[in-house]
Parts: structure tokens; sequence; C-alpha cells
């Protein structure tokens, strides 16, 4: 039996001698392919480290704090709002322009910047506020801020405090991981060539030959199927949830309302408070639109507008205006002849543009009152607009993101002051934020 077992053939031992030097190449290349994503991997997180301690985060925070308190309700750092997007502001206009415009842009327009004028007639002739009180450093901290964007918050837990570290990661790191992608990509060709020529295939030079080896072992290889379906559906998903949780938000919009009412001219040229029209929002649940009577304080004695007033966003000079100012006389059914009141009313269908769903709860006594918030926090600097829009996404989201930042009075309030005592004692704040009192929790909003 030993014997037969011996002598089987030539064959035989020849096809162990193959299969034992197959097994070895095999081990070679599984070596290989482990060094070579160990080291992608290893790559990859040195660059991230370095790219995140690169930034310096004092300025950043200095920047971000300017800009959210001066420059947000008309800028966004991705996208054009009331104002052209701020990201990356440096790689497009000089330092020094940027300081002229920033501090006073009607002297750069004056001085006959060509670049200053064309950005105020592509805004229609919307002039930008001047802010001279801002020194240089403060102008670089901020256009510091647009470079590098928000920090990126990791929380660490240690004792009994939680310690929130903000780190940003560099807008190199996003080419560095694609450089990273693209290396990989040719590694795996390579390796897929080798297993490919090992296996008898004729050789092909450059890199012709490694695309070509790169499809056809992709073509063989179930497990490279298999991640690209688990991709693909991953994708598939993630798209179709963002499309998802975008319905309903109604960011910009802006219906056309039955009478042209500018908020412009009331409470932006003539300085009437938000709360003289909307005076339920400082003791009720909802802000309330104002009644035609409201109007009828001033308009009594309005019945036309001044010579030279326009709403060029509408295009409506004095004409036009003093037509709509008759359409409320006919709903009020006062007699502007006569200075009496007819007793035939009409009702305005105004057009609501801010619009929860039913299952929140937003109250707007407890932000204005109590909270002490502006409106524009909500509703954007409406005084600028002659034609209201939705400012605000009010996602749930959003209204968490502002829970987060936005920092309780605890002044004059025995109840806040003793929870304010109590948290400084066990964790060492110096401020506590709406989320630490309870801003966070579901039942707040939805019941």
């Amino acid at each position: 039996m030993v014997f037969v077992l011996f002598k089987s053939t030539k064959l035989d031992r020849k096809f162990i001698f193959y299969s034992m030097k197959s097994v070895e190449k095999h081990s070679q290349l599984t070596r290989l392919l482990l060094k070579s994503f160990t080291f992608l991997l290893f790559f990859a997180m040195s660059f991230s480290v370095h790219a995140q301690d690169t930034v310096d985060a004092d300025r950043q925070a200095e920047g971000r704090k300017l800009f959210k308190s001066l420059c947000s309700s008309c800028h966004k750092l991705d996208k054009k709002f009331v104002g052209p997007a701020l990201g990356m502001i440096e790689d497009k206009r000089e330092a020094d322009w940027l300081k002229s415009w920033i501090k006073d842009n009607n002297a750069l327009r004056a001085s006959g910047d060509a670049d200053a004028i064309a950005i105020f007639d592509e805004y229609k002739g919307s002039p930008m506020t001047a802010f001279p009180q801002l020194t240089d450093k403060n102008i670089e901290d901020i256009l510091y801020y647009t470079t590098v964007g928000d920090p990126k918050k990791a929380t660490a837990t240690g004792g009994n405090a939680t310690v929130t570290v903000e780190k940003e990661a560099s807008p190199w790191l996003t080419y560095i991981l694609i450089g990273i992608v693209i290396a990989g990509v040719l590694i795996i060709s390579n390796l897929l060539k080798v297993i490919s020529e090992l296996k008898g295939a004729p050789k092909t030079p450059g890199l012709a030959g490694n695309v070509q080896d790169l499809w056809a072992g992709f073509k063989r290889n179930t497990f490279l199927h298999v991640l690209l379906t688990i991709f693909l559906a991953l994708t598939t998903a993630y798209i179709l949830f963002g499309t998802l949780f975008q319905i309903g938000v109604d960011t910009g919009y802006q219906p056309i309302q039955p009478i042209a009412f500018s908020h412009t001219i009331h409470a932006g040229d003539n300085k009437i408070d938000c709360q003289y029209c909307h005076s339920s929002a400082k003791h009720s649940k909802t802000s309330g639109i104002p009644s035609v009577n409201v109007c009828m304080n001033c308009h009594k004695n309005i019945s036309e507008v001044a010579e030279d007033t326009k709403i060029e966003s509408m295009g409506l000079g004095k004409k036009e205006l003093d037509a709509e100012i008759q359409k409320l006389y006919t709903a009020a059914g006062w007699d502007a002849e006569n200075l009496e009141y007819t007793g035939e009313t009409q009702p305005i269908k105004w057009v609501r543009v801010h619009n929860l769903p039913d299952f929140a709860y937003f109250n707007h006594s407890q932000h204005v009152t109590v909270g002490g918030q502006k409106c524009q926090t909500c509703h954007g600097p409406v005084e600028t607009m002659d034609e209201v829009y939705q400012f605000s996404p009010l996602t749930m989201g959003w209204c968490i993101d502002c829970h987060k930042e936005t920092k309780v009075d605890l002044k004059g309030n025995a109840y806040y002051t003793k929870i304010h005592e109590q948290l400084s004692k066990k964790y060492g704040v110096e401020s506590v934020t709406v989320a630490q009192l309870g801003g966070k929790e579901c039942g707040k909003c939805h019941y």
C-alpha cells in the first residue's frame, strides 16, 4: 500500500509540487495585501490627526462668535442667502479688499471699485451693513472661520464631568482621502494583475493592462460584487432618506399676499416694533395676525405714500402702493372721503408663511418673554424683507441646535439660581444652556 502511494505517478508528484508553489505565492500575495491596506489605513489616520491638529481653535472660536453675531443673519458658509456664500471667501477676494468692503462698503463703491459696484448691482442695490468698529484682527478671525468652518465635536468622559473637545478637519483632508482611495485602487489592480499572471494570463504592460486586469478581476470576484451591492444599497438609502427628510422643509417659501405689505417700510424705515402688530407673541402661544383695526391706527391718516416711495423687488411705485392702501380701506369698511366707517367689511385672506406640524408644540411667549429671544432669531432680518419668506428650516434638529447653544439668563430667578449652583458645584460649569435644563426632552415639544 505504501509502495503504491509513493509510486503513484510522476504526474501526482508534479501536481503536489505546483500546489505547494501556488500556496506559497498565494501566501505572499495575502501578506502583500495586508501590508498594503495597513499602510493605507495608517497613512489616512496620520493625515487625519495632523489635519485636525493644524486648526487654530482660538481663532476659529473667536471668528465663529463674530460671524454668528454679525454676519449669520444675511450670510451662510455653504450657500447664497440674503447675501453671497462666504465659505472659502479668502480664495476669491484679496484680504485688503475684504477688510475695506466689510468696514465701509459704501465708501468702497464711491471710490469706483468695479467689484464693489458689481456686487451692489447683483443684489439689486441692497447695501450691506458697514462694520467700522471691527479691527483688522476681528476681520481676520472671521475670514479664518469662513475658511476652516465649524468645529467637529468629540465627547470625552473623565471622572464625573463630561468634557467636549472641539476639532476641525482641514479642508485638505478630503483631497488626501481621495488620493488614498486612488492609491488603493492602483494597488488592488496590481495585485489582480499578479494573480492573473500566476494563473497563466499573458502580461499586458502599462496602465491599460492594469485597467484590464482590474475589470477582469472584478468580474470574477464574488466578494467585490457583494461589496458593491452593499455600497449601492447604502448610497440609495442615504439619498432616499435625505430626500424624504426634506419634505415639509420650506426654507425660502415666499407666497404672494393679497396686499403688498412691505416689512422694509414698516419695520425697517419707520422702526415699528414687531410686537406692535404681533402683540400676542409676548403672552400667547401664537404671534397672531394683526387685525385690520391695528393697521387703521396709522392708515386713517396715511392714505397715500410719499412721492419717491418704491418697492423695487415688487416692481411697485407710488401709484400702485396707494392702490394697496385702498385695499386696506375696503377690508376695514373705511370711507376715506367722509372719514367714517361704512360697516361693510371684508376679510383679508393672508397666506400663512410659517407652519409647524400639529405634533410639534411651540409657544411664542415662552421664547419671547421668558427666553428673551428676538423675533429675528427665528424669522430672520424681517426689517429688510419687502415680502416675508421663511427664513429658518424650523426642523427638530434646528431647534435642538439652538437649545444647545443658547445660554439661560439665571439672574433674578431663585429657581434657576439654585439649579445653577448645583450644576456649578457638580460639574464646574459657568453657564447653563437650554439643553442642560431639559430643552432636549421629547415631552417639551411633543405631547
